[in-house]
């Protein structure tokens, strides 16, 4: 069974650090092989979106230990309470890449549409919406029990204070891999729910990172972040007739996105050729 050639891999992606002087972290498992490979899996970086994963975790557990229910609705609000002294914010909807929720202030919308709108549109009013049902500690908290030892989520998003003061959330790509395999592998909660964010995921609307290195043919799943210089993704790949694997990369100090986009893809494209290749290579 073909592995990723790590050396050449490695080379390729310090070439890529270096000529955009920026950081990359790489963190790839084969549920296949087993084989791993690791780049600065455990430089901390700042989450963005990619946070949203844990909160959709929290969400379906929530379900299962009967504290909710996925259809049922809870109103749509722009009005959140800043985790350094309370205070209230709101949200900007020309910062939101998901406009149409904003439609629905003051009415009920079922729970289980917020999650595929945090997801597969990367709503900021939903993700808030969610985090606030979830509670941030609470999520963080389920993250150590899968066995992410670094992640915080600490907050929903545009919460200025609390970004003044550096009280963001962050992760490392190694952590990103460990809650990705726990969803592919049925252990992040039961199958079913685990299959059911598999679809969500599925469903995504940014594919121009991991997915544009890989055949469109080939099954994905993925959720990206980006903010200012920061641009990641975090996804399942299932290549026919294998099982599949989780590939998650973060890089940092990239002002053009689409150069992030590209690197991130160049990577992505190199391991699945490296694992279509009818040998076995290290």
């Amino acid at each position: 069974m073909p592995t990723v050639q790590s050396d050449a891999l490695k080379t390729e992606i310090t070439r890529l650090s270096d000529s955009l002087n920026a950081e990359i972290a790489v963190a790839f498992n084969d549920l296949e092989t087993g084989q791993e490979f690791y780049y600065n899996e455990k430089s901390m970086m700042h989450a963005a979106s990619t946070m949203k994963v844990p909160v959709m975790i929290e969400i379906f557990r929530m379900a299962e230990r009967g504290e909710l229910h996925l259809e049922d609705k809870i109103e749509v609000k722009n009005q959140f309470y800043s985790i350094v002294d309370s205070s209230v914010f709101s949200l900007d909807v020309n910062e939101d890449d998901c406009k149409t929720l904003y439609d629905s202030i003051g009415k009920k919308v079922i729970i289980r549409d917020l999650v595929f709108d945090m997801i597969t549109r990367t709503s900021n009013l939903a993700t808030n919406l969610l985090i606030e049902l979830a509670d941030a500690k609470k999520v963080t908290a389920t993250m150590r029990e899968l066995g992410a030892e670094n992640i915080q989520v600490l907050r929903g998003v545009e919460d200025i204070k609390a970004y003044q003061k550096g009280w963001s959330n962050y992760t490392d790509a190694y952590d990103l891999a460990v809650i990705m395999r726990a969803i592919a592998t049925a252990k992040a909660a039961s199958e079913a729910s685990c299959n059911e964010m598999i679809d969500i995921l599925g469903q995504q609307f940014y594919r121009k990172k991991i997915p544009a290195g890989i055949p469109d043919s080939v099954k994905v799943v993925n959720k990206t972040g980006s903010i200012t210089a920061i641009s990641h993704d975090c996804a399942i790949v299932f290549p026919p007739q294998r099982k599949p694997y989780v590939l998650v990369v973060l890089t940092k100090g990239i002002a053009d996105p689409e150069k992030a986009e590209n690197a991130i893809a160049n990577i992505s494209r190199l391991i699945y050729n490296d694992l279509q290749q009818p040998r076995n290579l290290n």
